[in-house]
């Protein structure tokens, strides 16, 4: 052969693997009946969701009463609010990245087990936080650690999503992964109801007390609060770290079929086959014959992928800009209380409309979609949730001075329940349906990767929401008022109005279908693009350049 035709048949070598059907363990996990481990993956998966809410939620209540212990009158400043709002989340999108990557390159269960290490580590870290009276240095000590759990939070993300969209069936693969994604509805709620427990009890335990001792004692409350998120999830390392590799990293990364035949069987009944791609010659394991003829980012990944990977950060990132800028402000607009409270009341009060919002919006909001992203399809939920979620912000927005008196504080029933359907549609919406898409969109060797992009654009939509927001509604510093200028959140629910819009555009023009796909059908878009550019085999040519290409 020439030196030319040599690099052609080489470059048909390394798609045979693409041509050849996919490894009969995956078509039976396609057909799978639901079984006991399909809801244990969802419990060992969705604890670190749980945990991830928990701990992203409680700071709010937390910064109350750190502005009451260590600020007292000066109270925490805009600068110190924005650095801890946003320190998680930076965490998170560095996680993200880095995690997504390394679970396509080492493999999903490798990389899971640590997530889990740092996120428990670190929630004790931000408990144990040095120094107790000088308030730079606790500050300082627990944003570190803060981080830390951020980046364990966000390497979490794309990991949960792509283990269980791989063990899952293509029929009830959205609604297994939206049951996962739920579990943060739960951490919000048990976020909610700690702290009220906590502060409860210290509150009614410190009766009688002098100050100091008081003070003292708040100072092991915030502690504990943060402290007791990481025990649900410490206890499901165990059976974490017994979670096989998924058969399709396996199969179609690794290149061992077989072994990914065994490892299912060992925790799934699967359809026998007592021969995995039978009478199909053995190409060789190698990182050349699993990474395909492009690699990521390369030209014809972004030819190929390249529109699915911009609608799901898009839409993630509108998202994320939404639903954090909302729970932002939702202990601003819906604190009502005006009396004298002590360190406890103002986080009771916040913790207390945060598990009301919950069990009223949030969590109903998941199950919806656990109920219907199998029925209706992912696009039509996102659609409808950004598109309902608009036309409530704009309402909510145009009279919310009515919220608002100028001669006192008044309570509008209406406001609060158009509020709560806000968290309610985001759930039963584009919250849930961004979680779930990148971790469909994408072939195997890219998938995990592909979920951490996507994640970590929508964290950084999160941080441009709570710091954008809580700058542009900062109230005025002259007047003591717990409530931010009405001009401001008035245009603030408008332009927030507006950002739903736009996620109702990019998901209407750019984001695919994936309700009753198989997940192989992404490698199979391959070879079909592959086959449609200038110059490549037509379809019918393809097994006849494949038999020259393993005789060659």
């Amino acid at each position: 052969k020439t030196k030319k035709e040599n690099k052609t048949y080489f470059i048909y070598l390394k798609t045979i693997k693409s041509t050849m059907p996919a490894p009969r363990v995956l078509s039976a996990l396609d057909v799978a009946r639901i079984q006991l481990y399909h809801f244990k993956a969802i419990i060992i998966a969705g604890m670190s969701l749980f945990t991830d809410a928990y701990d992203l939620f409680c700071i709010a209540p937390v910064l109350k009463m750190l502005g009451e212990i260590y600020y007292r009158e000066d109270s925490i400043g805009t600068p110190i609010l924005s650095i801890f709002y946003a320190i998680a989340l930076l965490g998170a999108a560095l996680g993200q990245l880095l995690v997504g990557y390394l679970g396509d390159r080492l493999g999903r269960r490798r990389v899971y087990g640590i997530c889990l290490v740092i996120m428990v580590l670190s929630s004790f870290g931000c408990g144990f936080s040095v120094c107790t009276s000088r308030r730079s240095c606790v500050m300082a000590s627990l944003g570190f650690f803060r981080f830390v759990l951020g980046l364990g939070i966000g390497g979490d993300y794309p990991l949960s999503a792509t283990i269980m969209s791989e063990f899952a069936n293509k029929k009830t693969r959205g609604t297994f992964i939206s049951a996962v994604f739920s579990m943060q509805g739960l951490g919000i709620l048990m976020s909610s109801t700690v702290t009220m427990a906590v502060c409860a009890a210290f509150k009614n335990a410190g009766k009688g007390s002098s100050e100091k001792t008081k003070a003292a004692e708040a100072d092991i409350a915030w502690r504990l609060i943060l402290m007791i998120g990481a025990i649900p999830a410490a206890l499901t390392f165990y059976w974490r770290m017994r979670m096989p590799e998924t058969a399709r990293y396996t199969a179609l990364v690794e290149n061992n079929a077989i072994k990914a035949e065994k490892d299912m069987e060992k925790v799934m009944s699967i359809s026998k086959s007592s021969q995995v791609e039978e009478d199909l010659p053995q190409l060789p394991s190698s990182s050349s014959s699993t990474s395909s003829s492009y690699k990521l980012f390369s030209r014809r990944f972004f030819s190929l992928h390249g529109r699915d990977l911009f609608a799901a950060s898009a839409n993630w990132f509108l998202v994320d800009v939404v639903f954090y800028t909302s729970n932002l402000l939702l202990s601003q607009i819906l604190n009502v209380s005006n009396k004298p409270h002590n360190v406890y009341d103002s986080a009771f009060e916040v913790a207390k409309v945060a598990a009301t919002v919950a069990v009223c919006s949030t969590i109903p909001g998941y199950w919806f979609t656990v109920y219907f992203i199998d029925r209706v399809g992912r696009v039509k939920i996102q659609i409808m949730g950004f598109f309902l979620m608009a036309v409530v912000y704009l309402v909510a927005g145009i009279p919310y001075s009515w919220y608002r008196s100028d001669h006192g504080y008044t309570s509008n029933k209406g406001f609060v329940v158009l509020y709560g359907l806000i968290f309610f549609f985001s759930n039963f919406g584009p919250n849930t349906t961004t979680f779930i898409i990148p971790a469909e969109l994408f072939p195997a060797r890219f998938r995990s990767t592909c979920h951490g992009i996507s994640g970590a654009a929508g964290k950084l939509g999160a941080i441009v929401g709570t710091v954008g927001f809580l700058w542009g509604t900062k109230r005025d510093e002259e007047h003591k008022d717990v409530f931010p200028d009405v001009k401001r959140v008035r245009i603030a629910f408008l332009i927030l109005g507006g950002v739903c819009i736009a996620g109702v555009l990019v998901t209407y023009f750019c984001t695919r279908e994936t309700m009753g796909r198989s997940l192989e059908e992404n490698e199979e878009d391959e070879i079909c693009a592959y086959s449609s550019a200038p110059g490549s085999p037509s379809a019918s040519e393809l097994p006849t350049i494949t038999t020259q290409a393993i005789v060659f």
